[in-house]
């Protein structure tokens, strides 16, 4: 939920996973200039007007390269990071000198995050022992393993409080927040993504055909009552059954974003892109759904523009640990792709106008490919940063929905010129006039961006920011 006011004026398969996705797909990237232009190993290479302010390296249990870093979620002066092992507390109130306040281990992919009032939510989408942070792997076969959402309570942030977890089917590979309106006001409801991909993901709870989404209900102040209250399905008549060179068949959702204020939320669910009417939040209604057999592989992320008028989906393929930026891959897969929506109410639909990705060449040993991204707030104007793990971030504008154009760009050199290390930024988001990158094996970048077409953001400074859950910055 991102709570905005003025300034001034105004999953488990059979290669591995990572981020959601097979690692083995042939095919797809970006048309970069030359492989000969990649930096140096852990070279650092920008744009004039992006300046790098600081890197807070991982520490203690989550420095080691299999503690990858995940998603981020802000709340005041704090910015909460998560890592396969955790999560991680950082004081931003100088983001030029960002400090670690508390590290929680809790061993659980993804550990995805989020914040409502004081509570913390984190997912595990990894089968385990039990529901503690002391849990141990155990198989998807096994009736007895748990995942799903746990919940802490962080009024101190200095000692995070682990005070309820919610089992879900499948478990939880991300998560949404839908605020409660009304009666409701003091609830929040949580979207769980989840899926299966293969064979491997198949246990007891956890069965294909698997077309659903568990939501979950939260009452702010009694986080011990939250329980699944529904579980909607979204494909019926079962979704992309999958096909051609790439594109995975639809067994449930990687990630929604909702925007509440219009009711309207995107969902990337694997082999399809969804727009749905959250007007009653327990039992969202599709409107309109689309499929690109041709260029899209693994629908995984969805970014609402501020009016509501465009939805900017990521396509994660090879699952974010493959070199799919390199000369051998076109432009128009691993790529986003933008869609205007036109039509009014129950008849709004999606229509394609464009792809866009990062116009840089990487190195066979880099994994690259869309990742997690936020709008800058710029009135009037359609403007991004977005992670493209090793192909570093873009700050990009969309404002014609048909000729998308970078404006910046920041990227570090390949971790290593002999083997393939995962790594880059995982999220990368605009918070208060500054950029917060989690990277998966560097910790945390802060970084500016100095341009005209952006300074005006800086106006707007918000109270609290989960991506995934956007809202209105100029209302």
């Amino acid at each position: 939920m991102a709570s905005a006011h003025r300034r001034g004026s105004a999953r488990r398969i059979a290669l591995g996973a990572l981020g959601g996705l097979a690692l083995a797909l042939s095919g797809v990237a970006a048309v970069p200039a030359s492989s000969a232009d990649v930096p140096g190993v852990d070279e650092i290479v920008k744009t004039p007007n992006m300046k790098h302010l600081a890197n807070v390296p991982k520490q203690g249990d989550f420095a080691a390269e299999a503690a990858l870093g995940t998603d981020l979620a802000f709340k005041g002066n704090y910015a909460i990071a998560g890592n396969y092992n955790g999560f991680v507390v950082y004081d931003i109130s100088k983001p030029a000198q960002p400090k670690i306040v508390s590290q929680v281990s809790c061993v659980g992919a993804q550990n995805d995050v989020s914040i409502a009032g004081n509570l913390l939510f984190l997912s595990t989408d990894s089968s385990r022992s039990d529901d503690s942070c002391q849990s141990t792997s155990k198989p998807v076969t096994d009736k007895t393993a748990w995942e799903g959402i746990k919940i802490f309570d962080i009024s101190d942030v200095r000692n995070p409080r682990y005070v309820k977890s919610v089992e879900t089917d499948c478990g939880s590979h991300t998560h949404t927040l839908v605020p409660g309106k009304g009666r409701d006001r003091g609830s929040v409801y949580v979207y769980v993504s989840s899926y299966l991909l293969g064979q491997s993901s198949v246990g007891p709870d956890c069965q294909y055909e698997f077309d659903q989404i568990s939501i979950i209900k939260v009452p702010l102040k009694a986080p011990t009552e939250a329980k699944v209250v529904a579980e909607p399905v979204l494909f019926p008549d079962g979704g992309n059954p999958g096909g051609g060179d790439t594109s995975y068949p639809t067994t449930g959702c990687h990630d929604i974003t909702v925007y509440p204020e219009k009711d309207l939320a995107a969902g990337a669910c694997m082999g399809d892109g969804v727009l749905m009417n959250i007007s009653n939040p327990v039992a969202p209604k599709v409107l309109h759904v689309v499929r690109d057999i041709e260029n899209f592989a693994f629908w995984h992320s969805a970014t609402f523009n501020n009016s509501a008028t465009k939805v900017v989906f990521t396509d994660e393929l090879g699952g974010g640990g493959a070199a799919t930026c390199n000369p051998t891959v076109g432009p128009n897969k691993g790529a986003n792709a933008i869609y205007d929506i036109v039509g009014k109410g129950d008849k709004r639909k999606l229509v394609f106008r464009s792809y866009y990705k990062i116009p840089r060449a990487n190195a066979d040993t880099e994994n690259c490919v869309a990742h997690n991204g936020s709008l800058i707030p710029v009135k009037g104007k359609d403007i991004m940063v977005q992670a493209w793990y090793q192909g570093g971030i873009s700050v990009w504008d969309f404002t014609d929905s048909r000729n998308p154009k970078e404006i910046g760009w920041f990227e570090r050199g390949p971790l290593s010129n002999e083997r393939m290390i995962i790594g880059g930024p995982w999220s990368s988001y605009y918070y208060n006039g500054h950029i917060y990158s989690s990277d998966i094996q560097k910790g945390l970048d802060v970084l500016r961006i100095d341009d005209r077409r952006t300074d005006k953001a800086e106006r707007v400074e918000l109270d609290i920011l989960n991506v995934q859950t956007q809202s209105d910055y100029f209302d």
